[in-house]
């Protein structure tokens, strides 16, 4: 019995009925067209802003799906230093972080250029600097040898495993790869939409590599979208709306590795999730814009630079409340500067204290939007 789609005897070869997700292919390359517009007309400073908080949300969000949590302020650095941007409360950041950035670049900065082996051999070595996956040695840079058996996605409790998934056998990588990697660089008669969706299950139903699949799946996705928006720079994100509609992706994955070669329900789904990936991109408009108007707004108001610090801080997305605590650690200040240079900015109405109160008191910036998507 063939449990899986890449045991089907005409595996990969892929169909699907492109009448009935017509409209959402349209609908959402519409959207793409109206985003870009959109952003072009920003001017390079906000375009800037805005694509630095959309890469440091699909890096966050990406890594979060595998259950992995990256310091938000080192994800930011770390892009914001490759961008060439300059921004307040620069951070160190760990090398595990370091990886999944470096890889998110090459994938969208680098979108037009070949994907090969080697290529892949890099973002995976980036992935996984020391060797290991937590405290277990793993094959890095080079397909997966399955030594302790067949590479399986299970849940349940031990001795009562659901085996969700089993993944191709090692031993037919390197055909399986070769036909894949021919394939996403020459295949030019597909939208490129439609491919992203194609190359998203292809990859990740192959699972090459001993870890970071889901990861670098979803770095391939995000570089074939990058491809037919027909421009390097990113102001939406694929992976937080998966991460936001995970259940279903992971029903749905299921579903569609355990069936036939007809995947139209996958191309359904992965262009609803697109769709609400463009629209949520508001929100990251919405506080871009925001900063600027406020700094326009502020222009001429007296603010020293520990206060430009902090409130660049909080628009940027501060992690949990205010307090003149956090903002003498922040700032590197004593906890009297702090709260002057906060009493200071309540007088000049930057600032108010929180309703709420509680046992220690908290501040928020006047009329800032609620927006969260770090948090979604």
């Amino acid at each position: 019995m063939k449990a899986f789609i890449h045991q089907q005897d005409k595996w990969p070869e892929f169909t699907w009925n492109s009448n009935i997700f017509l409209s959402q292919l349209s609908e959402a390359r519409n959207l793409q067209g109206r985003l870009i517009g959109k952003m072009e007309t920003l001017g390079f400073d906000l375009r800037s802003e805005a694509m630095l908080d959309t890469l440091t949300l699909d890096v966050i969000k990406s890594s979060e799906i595998e259950g992995e949590f990256l310091n938000t302020d080192q994800v930011r650095s770390s892009i914001a230093r490759r961008l060439g941007i300059e921004i307040a409360g620069s951070v160190y950041s760990d090398r595990n972080v370091e990886g999944v950035v470096e890889m998110m670049m090459d994938a969208t900065q680098n979108c037009f250029e070949p994907l090969t082996k080697d290529r892949l051999f890099d973002w995976h070595a980036a992935l996984f600097p020391t060797g290991r996956s937590g405290m277990y040695k793993i094959v890095v840079a080079d397909w997966r040898k399955d030594t302790t058996g067949p590479m399986q996605v299970v849940s349940g409790a031990m001795g009562k495993e659901k085996v969700h998934f089993q993944a191709p056998d090692s031993e037919l990588l390197e055909k399986e790869m070769t036909r894949f990697l021919e394939w996403f660089n020459n295949s030019n008669e597909l939208d490129l939409v439609i491919k992203a969706a194609i190359a998203h299950l292809w990859f990740v139903t192959i699972h090459p590599f001993d870890d970071g699949n889901g990861r670098i799946t979803r770095a391939l996705t995000d570089m074939l979208l990058a491809q037919s928006d027909k421009t390097t720079q990113r102001f939406y994100s694929m992976s937080a709306q998966i991460r936001n509609e995970r259940k279903q992706y992971y029903e749905l994955l299921e579903k569609t590795q355990k069936g036939n070669l007809d995947i139209t329900d996958w191309i359904t789904w992965f262009l609803d999730c697109l769709i609400n990936a463009l629209k949520s991109t508001n929100e990251v408009l919405t506080m871009v814009l925001f900063k600027s108007e406020f700094w326009q707004k502020h222009a001429k108001t007296i603010i020293n630079e520990r206060q430009k610090k902090l409130l660049n801080r909080i628009m940027d997305g501060f992690d949990g409340k205010l307090t003149s605590s956090k903002w003498a650690k922040i700032a590197k200040c004593s906890k009297d500067s702090a709260v002057r240079d906060i009493n200071d900015l309540i007088d000049k109405e930057i600032l108010q204290k929180e309703a709420s109160g509680g046992r220690s008191t908290n501040y928020e910036l006047i009329g800032m939007p609620v927006v969260n998507l770090l948090n979604k």
